[in-house]
Parts: C-alpha cells; sequence; structure tokens
C-alpha cells in the first residue's frame, strides 16, 4: 500500500461519487429499520445536497496510487440545516450558537479498514472543525446496524444523544467544552 490523504476543494467532490454511493449500499446492507430509506440515497441526494447548504466543507480522500480507498467528508452549517423534510436531527433550542459541525460522511473501503486510516481521518476532520471558534457543537450520525462506527465513534469521545426516525439514526454528539484531544 502507498496511501496518500489529500484535501480536495469542492469543485472536486465528484471524485468521491463512487465510494458514495458504495456508502449508501453499506449502510443498507446494516440496516434493520426501514433499510428502504437507502433506496434514494446517493451521491446526488446526499453528499451534493450537503455540500451545497453547508457554510464550509472540509474532504479529505485517501489514496492508493491513483485509487480512492476512503473519505471523509465534515461540514460547518447553519443549524436550521437539520430540520427539514426528512427529519429533525436534534433540538434547535439544544445548541447555542448558530452553526454546527458534522461528521457528515465517512466511509472506508473493506480491505483498507484496520490500518489506522479511520483514526487519522476523524483527526483531521475533528482539528479542521476546531478551526471554527463560533463553534461549539459537533455532530454525528449514524444509520441503525452500523454498529462498528456508533463504538468508534464512542472511543473518539462522542455521545449518544438519542435516536431520530424511530431508531433509524443515532445522533451522536459532543461539545468543544468537552471534546477529548485528538
Amino acid at each position: 500500500m502507498n496511501l496518500t490523504f489529500e484535501v480536495i476543494p469542492g469543485e472536486k467532490i465528484e471524485c468521491c461519487k463512487d465510494l458514495c454511493n458504495e456508502l449508501m449500499v453499506y449502510q443498507n446492507s446494516k440496516a434493520y429499520i426501514k433499510p428502504e430509506l437507502f433506496d434514494n440515497m446517493n451521491f446526488e441526494t446526499r453528499l451534493v445536497p450537503s455540500v451545497n447548504k453547508a457554510v464550509h466543507n472540509h474532504t479529505i480522500v485517501v489514496k492508493d496510487e491513483d485509487q480512492i480507498v476512503a473519505y471523509v467528508y465534515s461540514n460547518i452549517s447553519p443549524k436550521e440545516t437539520y430540520s427539514n423534510e426528512f427529519a429533525t436531527f436534534f433540538a434547535m433550542s439544544s445548541v447555542r450558537r448558530d452553526h454546527v459541525g458534522c461528521l457528515s460522511q465517512f466511509y472506508i473501503k473493506e480491505d483498507y479498514r484496520q490500518y489506522g486510516i479511520g483514526s487519522k481521518l476523524f483527526t483531521m476532520s475533528m482539528e479542521w472543525m476546531k478551526q471554527f471558534v463560533d463553534v461549539e457543537d459537533y455532530f454525528i450520525f449514524v444509520s441503525n446496524g452500523n454498529i462498528d462506527a456508533l463504538e468508534f465513534y464512542k472511543r473518539k469521545g462522542f455521545s449518544a444523544s438519542h435516536d431520530i426516525l424511530d431508531g433509524f439514526i443515532t445522533v451522536l454528539r459532543n461539545n468543544r467544552n468537552e471534546m477529548i484531544t485528538v
């Protein structure tokens, strides 16, 4: 393996299309609550709208030679972005500031798991979000059935806050003031 980590600009987000679609298939395969909700989720319906609604975007890809084998997408968005026709992800009154940080999408191809890639991507994403001093609350939304991801984020200092959509998604939360140094 010859791995490189690269921050990509927003106009190159298309390079994540295949992995984003693979992530949706993976989440569907793990889901035991409403897996049919994934039927219409893909790059165009998940990643592109998130990028367009965010105030700041940060995408890191991991390449093995020229092949992208992992990516993480994080954003800083107005808190109201997370109350929409799909769901209300958290109580708006529970967030004091106007913007929140969100580690929104995270995927590593199966053959590349267990090499520390996830921890490095997580750390890079959190360091980027912590640059925004006006953001206090950080969120991660984990689809049901993805126990490995849930446990990974808990080990990194996030706590399960609540479930939404009858358990379809577990909302994980952390606050700048409670953040474990990553």
